[in-house]
C-alpha cells in the first residue's frame, strides 16, 4: 500500500518502535485519512521527530473501562497522567503538516495497517514510544472486498441519515469501493471508545462492516440518544 510518497510492502518497510498518540474515541483505519490539530508541547515534540525521520506515528486509545482511562500503574507510582493503552492501534504516516502561527500544527496521517501493542518502552522522551508488531495482512488493498454485504451497509447509514435529518454525497458514495466506504464510514461514525476499538480489531473487512451495520441499528433502536446527532 502507498501513504504519501511512500510504499509499505512488507515487515522491513515498518518500524518496529514507534511514538503513540493516545487518543480517546479516535480510529484509524488502513488507508484512512485522519486530521489532527496538535497542540500539546508533548505532542508538538513528537510530531517534531517523527517529520524528522520516517514520519509515523501510532494512533491508539487508551484503555477505557466504565467510561473511565484505566491509570498504568507504573504511570500511578511515578505521579504522571499515563492511561493504559489498548492492545491494537494503527500506524499511521504524516501526509501533511501545517503551521497555523499560533503554536498549532495541523496534520493528516494516512493509515498504513494496524499493529498489536507489544512492549512500551521506558524513554527520556516526553511522548510515549512502545514496540509494536504489525498486521502486514492489513498492506493488502481491497482485500475481503467482495464479501462485504454493501446493501446492507447503505441501508444502516440512510436509515442513520434519515433519523438524524442528515445529507450524504451519494454520487461519491456511489463511487467508493467496499474496503473506502467501511473503513470511511467507521472512521467517521460518533460511536464511543468500545465500538470504535471493535471496529478497529475486527479481524477482516467483512466483519467491520457487520460490526458496523450492528453498532448502527443498536443506536437507530435507542433513537439515537447515546450517540449524538451527527456523524463527526
Amino acid at each position: 500500500m502507498q501513504a504519501g510518497n511512500v510504499h509499505y510492502r512488507k515487515a522491513s518497510d515498518l518500524p518496529e518502535v514507534i511514538p503513540v498518540f493516545p487518543l480517546v474515541a479516535g480510529l484509524l483505519l488502513p488507508r484512512g485519512q485522519m486530521p489532527l490539530n496538535i497542540f500539546e508541547p508533548r505532542y508538538l515534540v513528537m510530531v517534531d521527530e517523527a517529520l524528522a525521520g520516517d514520519r509515523i506515528i501510532g494512533i491508539i486509545q487508551p484503555k477505557i473501562v466504565n467510561g473511565v482511562a484505566v491509570e498504568d500503574k507504573e504511570g500511578a507510582a511515578k505521579g504522571t497522567d499515563k492511561p493504559e493503552l489498548s492492545a491494537v492501534g494503527c500506524l499511521g504516516r504524516i501526509t501533511s503538516y501545517t503551521e497555523t502561527g499560533d503554536g498549532r500544527v495541523l496534520i493528516t496521517v494516512q493509515g498504513i495497517c494496524r499493529f498489536r501493542l507489544e512492549e512500551e518502552l521506558s524513554v527520556a522522551h516526553p511522548f510515549r514510544m512502545a514496540r509494536v508488531t504489525p498486521y502486514l495482512q492489513d498492506l493488502e488493498e481491497e482485500q475481503g472486498e467482495k464479501d462485504v454485504d454493501r446493501e446492507a451497509l447503505l441501508q444502516a447509514f440512510r436509515d442513520y441519515l434519515e433519523v438524524n435529518g442528515l445529507e450524504a454525497d451519494w454520487e461519491s458514495i456511489a463511487k467508493a469501493g467496499n474496503e473506502t466506504l467501511v473503513n470511511a464510514l467507521s472512521m467517521m461514525s460518533p460511536f464511543g471508545e468500545a465500538e470504535k476499538q471493535a471496529l478497529l480489531e475486527a479481524p477482516d473487512l467483512k466483519t467491520r462492516a457487520e460490526t458496523l451495520v450492528a453498532i448502527t441499528e443498536i443506536a437507530l433502536a435507542r433513537n439515537g440518544d447515546d450517540y449524538g446527532s451527527g456523524l463527526q
